[in-house]
């Protein structure tokens, strides 16, 4: 059985929603997952896990969350080498440039990006179905 983790910071509630569609792709999937706000997870903690995503809205000028995701993601990058790794969120403005970014990241740091998800502001259906697809890969 798979172990997922999903670490996600969200502000307005987006970002939680898809971590929780996230989540219930892996568990539909048959993985053990853990789902956590990122000011309640431990980047050692990863380590335990096969798989893990990471979720954030665009803020500023299209970067992660900068207060505590983007320290804790910095941080894990270099642990994250070799595991299944996916990126998603929410956005109001811009593209998506934060998620290519994110995603360039992941890549380069030597993970194996799995897949991403972006939603403009709320998540819709779709957008939230896209979430439990990407849960589900990451438990395959």
């Amino acid at each position: 059985m798979a172990k997922v983790m999903v670490v996600f910071w969200s502000g307005s509630g987006n970002t939680e929603k898809m971590a929780e569609a996230v989540a219930k792709g892996a568990k539909d999937k048959g993985a053990e997952v853990e789902c956590k706000n990122v000011s309640g997870a431990s980047v050692d903690e990863l380590a335990g896990f096969d798989a893990v995503a990471f979720g954030s809205p665009a803020m500023g000028a299209e970067v992660i969350e900068e207060g505590e995701m983007e320290p804790f993601f910095s941080s894990a990058l270099p642990k994250l080498a070799g595991k299944k790794v996916a990126v998603f969120g929410s956005y109001d403005w811009g593209d998506g440039e934060w998620l290519r970014t994110w995603e360039d990241r992941v890549k380069t740091g030597g993970a194996d990006l799995a897949g991403s998800v972006k939603a403009h502001l709320e998540p819709d259906v779709a957008a939230l179905a896209e979430c439990s697809a990407l849960g589900a890969k990451l438990a395959g």
